[in-house]
């Protein structure tokens, strides 16, 4: 009885589920034509050396500095006694990675994504305090994704983000990153790396799950601190936390994992799936991800997810800030700012 009582819930979840999946993991057309040299990709592979992308700073403040701000520490953070798993650097997966790109100063600036399965097999899934400086027409400033990064290689090479390719909700824009915590997740769609191949194709894909609550174990954490040689892992679980500070309303998946700090915003929380990984939140949300590197936070994956990674896959006009008053009374666009404040970037 035990059994078929877990075979009935288990059944529950996946008809409750949403999976939103774009083929197999690895797929290529048969047939299709051997893809040709991108010379965008090219160019971005030139630009971001080793020292660049090690050099490569946070998208904001690292966690520890900003643990004054906003809710207390000992509310956000660890509880009285909590257990905190430890993580541990690896060489990572194919289907994890980071974003590189360089502020309006010329900095570089770095924050964590993963592949997500698409029918273009070209997105990323990352935070929207990561991204939002470049939904619409901003300027992508050598905004690119490589997957496996580590010790300053690129294992599959550099997929551009493409023109107008980021999408953030509006909500998440008309709100704010407090206020629209509950919207802190984005899209990007890439372009093919300096072989002409296409993301999913060159490392596979996760499933993108939603819908399915905040409770889930084991989840696999995995983030880029920024300057590190390695990314960071961790096993550990999810609960629902609700929000204490009026600023950041709403109910949020929160994980605990040691030593996640600057530049592992984005990153995913992944889930064993039958046929792989799937993802049910990025770091973000509550307090952009958290005030101390011990706890994280994602916004939930709901019907908002399911909305924006529609758009992003059908070619939809992606979302933006709302036009401005200008001194001259011309209407124009808040200026991005890739460098965004960001507790938990």
């Amino acid at each position: 009885m035990v059994r078929r009582i877990g075979l009935l819930r288990h059944a529950a979840l996946c008809a409750a589920a949403v999976l939103l999946s774009g083929g197999p993991a690895v797929a290529a057309s048969a047939g299709a034509a051997a893809p040709g040299p991108d010379p965008v990709a090219a160019r971005l592979d030139a630009y971001w050396t080793p020292a660049r992308m090690t050099a490569a700073l946070p998208a904001g403040p690292a966690k520890d500095a900003e643990a004054g701000a906003g809710a207390a520490p000992s509310v956000d953070g660890p509880r009285p006694g909590e257990y905190i798993p430890p993580s541990h650097s690896f060489a990572g997966i194919p289907q994890a990675g980071t974003f590189f790109w360089t502020d309006a100063k010329g900095t570089g600036r770095t924050c964590s994504g993963s592949v997500v399965r698409s029918p273009g097999h070209d997105l990323v899934l990352s935070a929207g305090h990561c991204l939002k400086g470049y939904s619409g027409t901003a300027p992508r400033r050598d905004l690119a994704f490589v997957p496996q990064y580590h010790d300053g290689l690129k294992p599959f090479g550099i997929f551009p983000v493409v023109t107008n390719g980021v999408y953030v909700p509006q909500q998440y824009y008309d709100l704010g990153e407090h206020a629209g915590a509950g919207y802190d997740f984005a899209f990007a769609v890439t372009g093919p790396n300096e072989d002409g191949t296409a993301l999913q194709d060159a490392v596979g894909g996760v499933r993108l799950l939603t819908g399915t609550g905040y409770l889930h174990a084991p989840v696999r954490m995995i983030g880029y601190p920024a300057g590190a040689a390695k990314p960071l892992e961790c096993w550990s679980r999810t609960t629902a936390w609700v929000s204490d500070d009026p600023a950041e309303p709403g109910i949020f998946p929160r994980i605990a994992c040691d030593a996640f700090v600057g530049g592992t915003s984005g990153g995913p929380m992944l889930v064993p799936w039958f046929d792989g990984w799937t993802v049910v939140g990025v770091i973000g949300g509550y307090h952009t991800g958290g005030n101390t590197p011990q706890v994280s936070y994602s916004a939930y994956f709901g019907a908002a997810t399911r909305a924006l990674y529609r758009a992003a896959t059908t070619g939809a006009p992606p979302a933006g800030p709302a036009p401005t008053e200008t001194p001259s009374g011309k209407t124009g666009s808040i200026p991005d700012d890739p460098g965004v404040t960001s507790r938990h970037p």
